[in-house]
């Protein structure tokens, strides 16, 4: 499940370094079977020759940075360049595509102190389907001051994202088709008409695509990052990955540990090979139903300034009533069961949304929808946006690892869990089940590990009750990362948490990245506030905030 992407959940990532867009997710594979899979393998696979050749030419080449393209909708101040990639590494004189990349230069002030540049700090934000170009905005917030004086901050679109070759499955206006409704326990005729949708899904993947479809893998954007390495004049990779974005950081720490100088993993996907991607979906869909009812709980609280109900039951019927009206009479005409939804998954990502949520609930229940209207209603000016992240994210997941091919697995499955957590369940298995009927090869996940010392010490962060990619995740990536240190922020669930709310979780990150300083091999932080109630919010605000 891959965050939202609309154009403000995109900055709110930037701002808070999450995902943008996970959604979510999981992340993925490695080579095929029959190739090498490490640089260290006795014979080295074409793929690898091809990167190291890629990587030179690069470094030759350089990246020339000048004024963005007024497409990519960033100020001044940031300055963009492209960089050469092969489309398949195992034939690098092949088919070549162009990643979009934006820069700012490190400050080099702190304060009144001259502080020394560091280097390029490159930061990928998840999806799978996500761009970064955004990132480097995050310089003069508070938060990033410090780093953006020792660091240039550097984004990137990675393949098949936005201008970076970009991939499409189907006609944007289809995919932001609205208003729509999908059942929390859809019956078997819902069933069939979502496995037709799935299948034609794939195949538009494919004729948009062609032969091209399978080079969009994680083990591609790790090789795409080491290119980026070199093309940026840095003899070692600093980067920082958001939630699918650690999935690619530690693929490339496990495929170029020597490469490495520093690392930061925020909202670890977890990267066992069987969790690739099928059991990390089912993981997730459990640990948004956990999220949802702290919503739940936090909306009870405040029960007098929203009027939802005094309990989390309660506030559950109150959201249920406003989900049964709307499958029959969709808000504004764009607003059906489906988009109230989407809505409201982001609350269980991001507790910043929880008070115009909430208001938006409680003024649709008191007459006025509005609100839910300006929150939940899709944006026309986005759909070729959306529709592109989530062409990249279905090609991404779906050629990564294998999927079940037969229904019956799926709806086993996604029936046990919907019964324990209907929130998400069965909207998150829509999501992937074109991976069922995936026309492209698909691929074996890579064992990502590293061994003692071969790996400089990375930074690992993490909320306790992230629903997007769940804690266990973290847990797992520290065990299998030798010498990383896993920093926790307790209590807590918001997706994303480094440059954040937390001036703990703050604090380790720029000490890591700053003076290559970590505490102890696990730390913990205490959870950030929760956000204060704004009942009777107006629409105007509301729809600055979105």
């Amino acid at each position: 499940m891959r965050a939202p992407a609309t154009a403000a959940a995109r900055y709110r990532a930037v701002r808070t370094v999450g995902t943008i867009g996970s959604l979510v997710l999981t992340a993925l594979a490695a080579a095929p079977a029959s190739s090498a899979a490490t640089p260290s393998a006795a014979t080295p696979s074409p793929e690898t020759l091809g990167t190291a050749l890629a990587a030179q030419r690069a470094q030759t080449t350089g990246i020339e940075f000048g004024p963005c393209p007024k497409a990519e909708n960033l100020p001044p101040s940031v300055e963009c360049g492209t960089v050469a990639v092969p489309l398949d590494y195992a034939h690098p004189d092949g088919k070549q595509i162009r990643l979009t990349v934006s820069r700012v230069e490190a400050t080099g002030k702190s304060g009144r102190a001259v502080v020394s540049r560091q280097g390029a700090l490159v930061f990928n934000p998840g999806g799978p389907g996500a761009s970064g170009m955004y990132f480097p905005m995050v310089g003069p917030m508070p938060e990033w001051r410090r780093v953006a004086a020792a660091y240039d901050l550097v984004g990137y679109a990675p393949r098949g994202v936005g201008r970076s070759a970009p991939l499409s499955c189907q006609d944007p206006k289809q995919f932001a088709k609205a208003p729509t409704h999908s059942p929390t326990h859809p019956d078997a005729s819902y069933k069939a008409e979502r496995i037709a949708q799935a299948k034609a899904y794939a195949r538009g993947c494919a004729r948009h695509a062609g032969p091209d479809l399978a080079h969009y893998t994680t083990l591609n954007n790790a090789r795409d990052l080491e290119v980026l390495r070199a093309a940026l004049g840095e003899r070692k990779l600093t980067f920082m990955g958001a939630s699918y974005g650690t999935y690619i950081g530690s693929v490339y720490a496990t495929l170029f540990p020597g490469h490495v100088r520093r690392m930061v993993f925020d909202s670890a996907v977890n990267p066992a090979p069987d969790q690739i991607w099928y059991a990390n979906n089912l993981d997730q869909s459990y640990a948004f139903e956990r999220r949802w009812a702290d919503f739940r709980a936090w909306v009870a609280k405040h029960h007098k300034a929203y009027g939802l109900g005094t309990t989390p039951a309660e506030v559950q019927r109150s959201y249920e009533t406003v989900r049964a009206e709307l499958t029959h009479k969709p808000a504004g005409g764009k607003v059906g069961s489906s988009q109230l939804r989407s809505a409201f998954l982001r609350a269980a990502y991001y507790d910043d949304y929880w008070p115009m949520r909430a208001t938006a609930l409680s003024q649709y229940l008191k007459g006025n929808p509005k609100p839910l209207i300006e929150q939940a209603a899709p944006h026309p000016a986005a759909a070729v946006e959306d529709e592109n992240g989530n062409a990249v994210y279905t090609a991404v997941e779906c050629n990564d690892a294998a999927w079940p091919t037969d229904f019956a697995t799926w709806d086993r499955d996604n029936s046990r869990l919907a019964r324990l957590a209907p929130f998400e369940t069965w909207d998150n298995a829509w999501m992937n089940l074109p991976c069922a009927y995936w026309p492209a090869p698909r691929q074996q996940a890579l064992d990502v590990r590293t061994a003692e010392g071969a790996l400089p010490p990375t930074l690992i962060l993490a909320a306790e009750r992230d629903a997007a990619t769940p804690y266990e995740g973290a847990l797992e990536l520290h065990h299998r990362l030798a010498g990383s240190t896993l920093v926790t922020e307790k209590d807590a669930g918001t997706h994303g948490i480094g440059g954040g709310t937390n001036e703990c979780v703050n604090a380790h990150l720029d000490a890591y990245l700053l003076e290559g300083r970590l505490p102890a091999r696990r730390a913990a932080c205490a959870p950030h506030r929760e956000p204060e109630p704004r009942p009777g919010t107006r629409t105007a605000d509301l729809r600055k905030a979105l």
